[in-house]
Parts: C-alpha cells; structure tokens; sequence
C-alpha cells in the first residue's frame, strides 16, 4: 500500500483566540476521501502569547496533530516564515485566523492541485458578516473578492495566502520565502508569487474551495476601507516593478476619481466610496513614492 500524502495547514495568529478555536473546529471535519492526511502548524504572531491557551486546549482532544510556536515580532511574513520552516509533508495550505472553511475545502484544493499538475491552488475568500453591514458595504460589494472558473491560471495581482495550497517544491531551500519587509504594511505574499510565476511555477484556480472570512462591525467604518486602502498604496509602492507605466496610471486615476466624488457623494453613494477607495488606493502609492507614508503599518 503506498505512502498517503501529507498537507499541512498553516496558520498565523495574531490576538483572536476565538476565531481560532473555531477554525480549529472547522478543520478538525475536514473531509480527505482516504487521499491524504493532515495536521495544523499554528504560529502566534503575539509575544504574549495570546493563542497558547486555545491551542493546547484543544490539540488535547483533537485526533489530528497540532504544533504551537511564537514568532515575537510582530510581522506577517516572518510569521508566514517560521510556519514553512516548522511544516511536514508535501503540500503546505495557508488560512488566515478569522477564516473558516466548509469541509471540503482541503479535498477540493488538492483534487484541483493534482488533476491540474500545478504547483499551487486558490480558492475564495466569502465574507461572512457577524451583523447586518450598511448598505453601502453590500450594494458596493466591497467586501468581495474576485474569483474565477476552476482551472483557471492566477495572475500575481489575485494571488494571496487566505486560501491556498502549495507543492513544498515551490519555496525550496529558501529559508525566507516571504520578504520580511512588507510584514508590517502587507503585500508580502503579492510580491512572493510574483516572483514564482516570473520562475516558472503555475498556480491555478478552485472555485469549490471556499472559505469564509469573519467581518466584525468595526471594519463596517468608513475609515477602516480608506485606512487600508492608504497602505495598500504603500505596500504597492515598495515593489520591485514600481514601473512609470504604473506611475502614470495612478496620476491619471487620481485626476479623474477625485473631480467626480463630489458628484457621486450626492448620487449614489455605494459608488461615492467605490471610488474614494480606489482614490486612496493610488494617493497612498503616489505619497509613498514621494517618501511620505500616511499609513506606516496595519492597526486596524
């Protein structure tokens, strides 16, 4: 009888203890169809140590093997690090801590994984409201994510760690696959797939292997979507390819979004904040190319 496949589910962490004994429970009903088997690295990206309790609470009556380390300082991509180095088996799956998965989102990924040859997989990330958001949220669809057609080839620009899974090929000897210095402002995992596909790795698309992301009132605040939507401009500014072709088109963006929110703050304002987030998106990056960073880190 040969070898089963190993995938390993990382997680990082950062101050959401029950967040993450719920996804904890989600992963405990993984379906594997005898395909595979599976454990869970959890990393605390608190120094405190916030996550301990939970973890070893429940990796006590839990049938699937759960590992516990701290990464003190806090930064996402050293977190993301220290869960690679510390993972086993073939096939390493990232999902975020305010995230939950249906139950065939393991099996999903890594029949798409398989049938596609491909060095990674993709899914979606759903919101998952804890409350009724205001309107302007829904009708805006601002909390949505793209998403494509299984098999799909991904573009850097969709690539993300909230729900993925990876051949172990892909990170090889590296100790640091993610670059520290985008942990604090996030578009650390945009630059790290970036350069696999400029490698040559292909990572496709499952459109079955949904996870849902927990989204509290507080994000239901105008400030937190331009907030984020600051650093994301900086986070854009730190890459490789900052190209004048990029430049150009956030001044262009910028002459055009900002003379028409004005009108759409009195007509329809879903768009009004459409488009003042993607205002923010391109001031922030044109800013920090000017050395000047509204946003230094994420607190929100």
């Amino acid at each position: 009888m040969s070898q089963r496949n190993h995938i390993c589910v990382c997680i990082c962490t950062y101050k959401r203890p029950e967040l993450l004994k719920r996804l904890l429970a989600k992963l405990e009903e993984q379906e594997t169809e005898g395909l595979f088997d599976y454990s869970i690295v959890i990393v605390d990206n608190d120094r405190s140590e916030s996550a301990q309790q939970t973890t070893q609470s429940y990796a006590r009556q839990s049938k699937i093997s759960i590992n516990y380390y701290v990464e003190p300082e806090q930064n996402i991509a050293l977190a993301r690090n220290k869960a690679i180095k510390n993972a086993k088996g073939a096939f390493i799956s990232f999902i975020d801590d305010d995230e939950f998965p249906a139950n065939t989102w393991l099996i999903n990924l890594y029949k798409v994984l398989e049938a596609a040859d491909a060095d990674g997989v993709l899914g979606p990330v759903r919101p998952y409201f804890e409350t009724q958001p205001p309107g302007w949220i829904t009708r805006g669809k601002l909390l949505e994510r793209t998403s494509f057609e299984t098999g799909t080839a991904v573009k850097p620009e969709d690539a993300r760690t909230g729900n993925v899974m990876l051949a172990r090929r892909v990170f090889g000897c590296k100790a640091s696959p993610f670059d520290p210095r985008f942990g604090r402002t996030g578009g650390e995992d945009t630059v790290f797939f970036r350069k696999m596909i400029d490698r040559g790795y292909r990572f496709v698309w499952c459109k079955e292997a949904c996870v849902y992301e927990t989204i509290p009132p507080e994000r239901y605040k105008r400030i937190y979507f331009l907030k984020r939507a600051l650093l994301r401009g900086v986070g854009e500014a730190k890459l490789p390819k900052s190209s004048k072709k990029g430049i150009i088109k956030s001044l262009v963006a910028c002459l055009l979004y900002t003379p028409a929110l004005s009108f759409l703050f009195v007509t329809r304002h879903h768009l009004f904040m459409e488009y003042l987030i993607k205002d923010c998106d391109h001031i922030g990056k044109l800013l920090a190319l000017c050395g000047i960073e509204i946003i230094r880190e994420r607190d929100f």
